[in-house]
């Protein structure tokens, strides 16, 4: 046990007190499994009027409005600060891009915290997986991070259909503890140690989906996507392998990408239609531009800034990475998407 909260729950949970911070669909079905376990949680929007009608309504006014919630076991506060200084773990699921915006009101201190990231992309400008930018600028020590992979979409475990997720922590036993606090009838959990693995596979998966969703765009078929995720599958292997440093640690585990958190989020980002990514890559496929795509989507999709990112810190790697490249000219460089996704067919095999 290494948070305390009062004598029952810090038995069952050993997590301490817990706070989201974030407001969009996938914090909302985060802090349905948490608030379910725990009857309390902190919950950091940034909006006054989203948490006045939240506390109004009893749910999430603008996501997942389905699921309600009783807002007498929820502790809602647009103060950031309060909310850091309130509660033992805090689980970050803001989108990557404004990352640094939010935690730039930040005066409390987070190293004594646990800090877990349910953040399914890169800190732009940085190019940092968030683990590395809470670690590298809040001096947050690694046993102290943690990170959730799926394969899970919001929509799907707000229905409660059977879900999969795997908390990863270089201290396995805090992954333990946060894994229970997730697991119901309708989440099973696993741990890992590979935060660094699961967090840039997170990344990469938004890219494919949004190159499996500007194939479908341009009228390829499932014969087709299916060697696309084949392809992918291993390009993303390529990188993780470029990237993690070696096992010399006996905490640390040997890692297999067909594994449900690398493969089966893979593949359910780049097949689902709950999958913004692979929404936004068919606008793009279609013909629309970026910008169209974007305000008509109305929600971010990650893999866009995540593009850039990964080509830039590929560029330190030299990993053959030619799905990565062809999304990045597409969204980045204004090629076709037919003369690009042309080529691209050309190097399958």
């Amino acid at each position: 046990m290494y948070y305390s909260l009062s004598k029952d729950r810090t038995e069952m949970y050993n997590c301490g007190k817990i706070a989201i911070i974030g407001g969009g669909s996938w914090a909302t079905a985060i802090a349905k499994i948490v608030v379910q376990h725990t009857h309390h949680i902190g919950w950091y929007m940034r909006r006054d009027d989203q948490i006045s009608d939240f506390c109004r309504l009893g749910h999430n006014p603008t996501y997942l409005s389905s699921v309600h919630f009783n807002t007498d076991e929820i502790h809602f506060s647009s103060d950031l600060n309060q909310i850091v200084q309130l509660y033992d773990t805090l689980v970050f699921v803001v989108p990557s891009p404004y990352l640094k915006n939010h935690l730039r009101r930040l005066k409390t201190r987070l190293k004594d915290k646990f800090i877990i990231t349910a953040i399914k992309g890169i800190v732009p400008d940085e190019n940092l997986i968030c683990s590395e930018y809470f670690h590298q600028v809040f001096d947050v020590p690694y046993d102290n991070l943690a990170c959730l992979g799926g394969p899970s979409h919001a929509e799907e475990v707000a229905l409660e259909r059977l879900s999969y997720l795997t908390v990863a922590c270089a201290d396995s036993e805090k992954a333990q503890a946060f894994a229970d606090v997730l697991t119901s009838n309708f989440i099973k959990t696993k741990t890992s140690t590979d935060v660094i693995g699961i967090e840039y596979s997170s990344v990469l998966k938004n890219v494919y989906a949004i190159a499996a969703g500007i194939c479908s765009g341009l009228k390829f078929g499932d014969n087709f996507q299916a060697v696309l995720m084949s392809n992918a599958v291993q390009e993303m292997d390529r990188f993780m392998n470029a990237v993690r440093p070696p096992v010399t640690d006996e905490r640390q585990q040997v890692y297999n990408v067909y594994d449900s958190v690398y493969l089966g989020d893979l593949l359910v980002t780049g097949y689902s239609n709950f999958s913004r990514n692979r929404v936004f890559g068919t606008m793009i496929g279609k013909g629309y531009s970026v910008k169209s795509a974007q305000m008509e989507m109305e929600m971010i999709a990650e893999g866009y800034f995540g593009t850039k990112c990964m080509k830039e810190i590929n560029r330190h790697h030299h990993v053959n990475m030619p799905i990565l490249d062809a999304v990045y000219n597409i969204l980045y460089e204004r090629i076709s998407p037919q003369v690009e996704i042309k080529l691209l067919t050309d190097s399958f095999r």
